[in-house]
């Protein structure tokens, strides 16, 4: 049997496939900066499903980040519950955490966290072997193609632009395979048309691998397309629900 986080047994395979994949419940998370305490996330209740492409808006410093690190268990809240596929992460350990990470959430980070001294190939290769992908190089080789870039496999991230940074950055997550994929800005260094591909690819794993993908974005139109979107203001969800007016294609967004 698997090992779970933080000493429990892990949920049988239909239960997690039944349960929500993501819980948060009245989670909070306070920094104390002298003497001044600065409140992140406040109160935030949410379950999402298997599967949802969920759209999470807010101008900077709304709480956006902070609720990504928290659901991908970079960090830890301050009070309250996280779930994430079926396993409590109240309390765990730093390596029940570091496992936690290895296998169930993926993450396209704004700022790529791309290794420089490893070509493109083997950044989004490494990204697979640590997730226990079979064949990881002949699956990097496969992601690095569907974002674009298979005739720059070979190139170091000095040599790439800072749209084909993200992309790399993009096929890494998505090589992992796991079952939640965090996105923080997944488009913001890339031109309208190569936007709209990499979210259509992101869409794509919530119908093809029933992967929940969780985009962190200030750009609204992104909304559009999602099953459901979140918003935050100074750390609290002020929505929570479809797009308004009903969801849009991929095809129809423009900015």
């Amino acid at each position: 049997m698997a090992s779970g986080v933080a000493g429990a047994v892990a949920p049988a395979e239909d239960e997690r496939r039944d349960g929500p994949v993501i819980e948060l419940e009245d989670v909070a998370r306070r920094y104390e900066v002298g003497d001044v305490t600065v409140t992140a996330l406040e109160d935030v209740t949410l379950s999402v499903g298997r599967g949802e492409f969920v759209v999470v808006l807010g101008p900077s410093g709304s709480g956006k980040t902070t609720l990504l690190n928290m659901i991908g268990a970079l960090d830890v809240p301050t009070s309250g519950r996280i779930t994430i596929d079926g396993r409590d992460l109240t309390g765990a350990t730093r390596s029940e955490l570091f496992g936690f990470r290895r296998h169930t959430v993926s993450f396209i980070f704004q700022t790529f966290n791309l290794f420089p001294a490893l070509s493109a190939l083997e950044n989004v290769e490494f990204g697979a072997d640590v997730a226990g992908r079979e064949h990881p190089a002949d699956l990097a080789r496969e992601m690095l193609e569907r974002v674009g870039l298979g005739a720059r496999e070979r190139h170091f991230p000095h040599e790439l632009s800072g749209g084909e940074q993200q992309r790399v950055a993009i096929a890494r997550g998505l090589a992992t395979g796991n079952p939640v994929l965090l996105a923080d800005e997944p488009t913001g260094e890339l031109d309208f048309r190569t936007g709209v591909q990499i979210l259509d690819l992101l869409h794509e794993q919530t119908h093809a691998r029933e992967t929940t993908v969780l985009v962190v974005t200030h750009n609204r139109e992104i909304s559009r397309i999602a099953h459901r979107v979140i918003e935050l203001s100074s750390g609290h969800v002020i929505f929570d629900g479809a797009p308004p007016g009903g969801r849009a294609d991929v095809s129809d967004l423009q900015w």
